[in-house]
């Protein structure tokens, strides 16, 4: 069976390869499929945006597709920021790099026992016109004070989990515990269950 992961981010299409090679699922960016597709994300929750982009790519292609969004709340700052975590700081903030340190600035007062989060992660799956489904997942740690790690990418390098940032783990250790992860490991049990 064949897949399309309708992102262009590489990262994304690594983890989504990890996890569904395994089952036999050819997996297939939307960039090596050919679509050129940039859907707005409009919708106010991850859910609402994963099944916007889903909804287009399987348009443009007919085939099994899977998206996903994902984002950072953080309690402190009432849960931002959010399913605006890719665009935070806008226009000013134009790598993963300057959104965390922005976000590390908008932190600096807030002390250690306080800086809770989360990850979040939806992945949306269409198989047909009339076969849709949805998986979220969450990771739950801490903002840290400072940057810390060289693996993984987006707000990774200063999100906590223990005693270590997200880009202090290997693909394995992360992927069992990631947001992603937990929406993968969802969506490989219903997969398992339909055939």
């Amino acid at each position: 069976m064949k897949f399309i992961i309708a992102t262009k981010n590489a990262h994304k299409v690594k983890e989504f390869a990890r996890i569904l090679n395994p089952l036999g699922i050819e997996t297939i960016s939307q960039v090596e499929a050919g679509i050129n597709v940039d859907v707005e994300e409009n919708a106010d929750t991850f859910e609402g945006n994963a099944r916007l982009k889903a909804k287009a790519i399987f348009e443009q292609c007919g085939l099994p597709t899977i998206a996903d969004d994902s984002g950072l709340e953080v309690f402190a700052l009432n849960k931002a920021p959010g399913v605006y975590s890719a665009r935070f700081g806008g226009e000013a903030c134009k790598t993963d790099k300057d959104r965390y340190e922005k976000l590390l600035n908008d932190m600096k007062d807030i002390g250690e026992g306080q800086r809770d989060a989360q990850f979040v992660c939806c992945i949306y799956l269409v198989l047909s016109d009339n076969q849709e489904y949805s998986f979220i997942g969450t990771c739950k740690g801490t903002i840290g004070f400072q940057a810390v790690g060289e693996n993984g990418f987006g707000y990774d390098p200063i999100f906590m989990v223990g005693d270590k940032s997200f880009s202090q783990l290997s693909d394995t250790e992360k992927d069992t515990i990631s947001h992603r992860g937990n929406a993968l490991k969802q969506l490989e049990t219903k997969l398992k269950e339909m055939k």
